[in-house]
């Protein structure tokens, strides 16, 4: 069978940095709220506004891609396909773009010729997703590469929030937390020891779909995201994620100790609840879990491109020894759950 491989890897974020304490100061109803102690979030970046160099996603996603072509063994025209996993789907100040695909137009942007090009939308387990997509089309032997790439620009939900916030619990909360970044890797069919996708899979419960959702404010008329997070975020969800992976293990003759995992990258949602899903893990399968690699105090969460911009900063501080094995652990609105494990070696950012 063949192997794949994450070949190379690139990331942007804004320059713009805005902190907790500023953004709780800009709530139109003051409040004493220390979101900095419940989510772990000092910092996030916010896009250029300013209309000569405004970064919609669109803009986010090229910078990415340009980052990850410079530590690429590929051009643009060698790519066999481009993958946009975008949740926000912005290009230029308020147009938001359903066709033609997102990945239609990065890949035309970047001059990707004879590509096929698709988006993929799974909330903010998107890249995670498009890497399955892609790991599936080069085994199946359709493809010899690919790129998955997602641009972020969702801070417009903490803006909205901001206007309308009202309650003590208040379903906008959770846009609070989010900042703009964009990534891109790329996957190919040269995997051996050093460097492979060992397995990629995610799970859906859609039962709890309605929990998390983003659309227009009815009120303001800006974007917005309302989630129930009581409904989203405890024991009983994340115990799903963590007896989907228990069967994996015991169905493929795994187990947790046996794999080794040097490093494990969640979601950067919240810092406590990763503490607490890391300790649920660790009860479940009795052994001490690997290291978290987390970005969560300078970058928040960052939607789809989260676990790769963890992996990209910590490549870039050069934190991650060569032959390292990463877990990835996804979480999503939908809701979803699932694991990515890879022995990376050639990555640098």
């Amino acid at each position: 069978m063949l192997r794949t491989r994450f070949e190379s890897i690139g990331a942007y974020t804004p320059t713009t940095v805005r902190s907790t304490e500023d953004l709780i100061a800009a709530l139109s109803v003051p409040r004493t709220l220390d979101l900095e102690r419940i989510t772990g979030i000092r910092n996030r970046r916010v896009y250029d506004s300013d209309p000569d160099r405004y970064e919609s996603s669109f803009e986010l996603a090229l910078r990415a891609i340009e980052d990850c072509l410079r530590h690429s063994g590929y051009r643009a025209d060698e790519l066999d396909v481009v993958i946009s996993a975008s949740i926000t789907r912005t290009r230029g100040a308020g147009i938001f773009c359903y066709a033609p695909s997102f990945a239609l137009m990065l890949g035309n942007a970047i001059g990707t010729k004879a590509a096929r090009h698709f988006d993929v939308s799974n909330a903010c387990a998107g890249m995670i997703t498009g890497v399955l997509v892609l790991d599936r089309m080069i085994k199946a032997g359709a493809v010899r590469n690919g790129m998955v790439v997602s641009g972020e620009q969702i801070t417009p939900i903490a803006e909205t929030a901001l206007r309308e916030i009202s309650e003590p619990y208040d379903p906008q909360f959770a846009a609070l937390t989010v900042g703009d970044a964009a990534v891109a890797v790329v996957l190919d069919d040269r995997g051996d020891d050093n460097d492979e996708l060992h397995y990629v899979e995610l799970m859906t419960s859609a039962d709890g779909a309605e929990h998390c959702l983003g659309m227009p404010s009815d009120r303001t008329g800006g974007i917005a995201m309302y989630t129930d997070n009581r409904a989203m975020q405890n024991e009983a969800r994340y115990r799903q994620g963590i007896n989907r992976m228990a069967d994996f293990l015991a169905e493929t003759g795994r187990t947790w100790e046996s794999e080794k995992y040097d490093y494990w990258i969640h979601h950067q949602f919240s810092a406590p609840a990763i503490e607490y899903i890391s300790d649920l893990t660790e009860r479940h399968f009795g052994t001490p879990m690997p290291q978290a690699l987390n970005v969560l105090r300078d970058y928040g969460n960052t939607a789809s491109t989260s676990h790769f911009l963890v992996l990209h900063e910590h490549l870039a501080q050069q934190k991650i020894p060569r032959g390292s094995k990463i877990l990835m652990i996804p979480a999503a609105s939908g809701i979803v759950s699932g694991y990515l494990a890879a022995t990376i070696s050639r990555l640098e950012a």
